[in-house]
């Protein structure tokens, strides 16, 4: 792929997202013109992407994917769902596995030049306690609704690649924290820097800084191979060293106790089917517990080899998402957030 900055518009879709965002973002700040797909008019974009081209459309509307394609050569397929816990987990099939394979196509009607495409590291299905890698042999069963569904994604998207000729990277970040995110993990570790965290699962974590991911897919444009997986992932730690240097860092001094998994998985019984009774989404079930148990480790280094990814170094990263925190008020116990 040549390095060249393209003048013509790039397509982001998922840009109301925390990734999506940050790289429509990185896209406006190189100078390149951004065409953001949202199904509504008047979408809740960050102030940054003002300057951002909008194409209302619906991954499930092949037309108006055609019409936001209009005169793109490249664009980053970001959109998807990303929950546990659901009622319903259809909607996200829908979007995860039908939405990439419409968009997929669509590309390759409007003769793309490159798609990359935002996969996930659960699609590795690396088995219990191993490091998983772009080449690691799927374990041949399913954590969550979430891992299935972005599994049978990349499979379906790989398929239409391979049928249109459609060049096609794929990046499968570990869990993306930073500044901005407040949903998913970060939901976990601010409840422990605010006091609401009495109680761990034992598991291991695997992150990638937003910079560093976002830069891993703008390097995927100009440097990834078509059809490969790059793995993003810059740290994996247990649970507890995870938060011993997060309440290092932000002042915090908090033990949360370490819960067995028998245990672990009752409340995660309890709480899934109290959550199905009532037809709400539970903040806590099953598949959590299952992927929690698990835990995930991830080697990201192909991206390095590769693409020339350099990982912020995790004790950088995760100093900046305090400080991010305490400029948002998101931490309570006095002004600095701490006790």
């Amino acid at each position: 792929m040549s390095t060249d900055t393209p003048t013509a518009p790039v397509l982001v879709t998922g840009a109301t997202g925390f990734l999506g965002t940050d790289l429509a973002r990185a896209l406006l700040e190189q100078g390149r013109p951004v065409r953001i797909l949202t199904r509504s008019t008047q979408p809740d974009l960050d102030p940054s992407l003002a300057d951002a081209e909008i194409a209302v459309g619906d991954l499930m509307d092949p037309a108006s994917l055609a019409t936001a394609l209009d005169g793109i050569e490249v664009a980053y397929h970001c959109a998807g769902v990303n929950a546990f816990c659901l009622p319903d987990p259809g909607e996200m099939y829908r979007v995860n596995v039908t939405g990439s394979a419409n968009f997929m196509n669509a590309a390759a009607d409007a003769g793309l030049r490159r798609v990359v495409y935002t996969s996930s590291a659960a699609t590795i299905g690396e088995a219990a306690g191993t490091i998983g890698t772009e080449s690691s042999p799927h374990r041949g069963s399913y954590l969550s609704h979430y891992e299935r569904s972005k599994h049978l994604a990349e499979q379906r998207v790989m398929q239409v690649a391979r049928a249109r000729d459609l060049d096609v990277v794929h990046v499968n970040p570990a869990s993306v924290q930073g500044p901005g995110r407040t949903k998913g993990t970060a939901k976990l570790l601010l409840a422990y820097l605010n006091g609401k965290l009495p109680v761990l699962v034992q598991t291991r974590l695997s992150v990638v800084d937003i910079a560093d991911c976002t830069r891993g897919h703008l390097l995927a444009e100009t440097r990834g191979e078509p059809g490969e997986r790059y793995l993003l992932c810059g740290a994996t730690m247990p649970i507890q060293e995870a938060i011993a240097l997060l309440g290092e860092l932000a002042g915090v001094s908090r033990a949360p106790r370490l819960i067995p998994g028998i245990a672990a998985r009752a409340l995660g019984a309890v709480a899934g089917a109290a959550g199905r009774a009532r037809g709400r989404r539970s903040s806590f079930c099953p598949e959590m517990v299952r992927t929690l148990l698990h835990g995930h480790a991830y080697d990201g280094s192909r991206a390095t080899r590769d693409l020339g990814l350099e990982y912020t170094p995790i004790r950088e990263s995760i100093d900046r998402m305090v400080a991010w925190y305490r400029s948002e008020g998101l931490l309570s116990g006095g002004p600095a957030g701490v006790e």
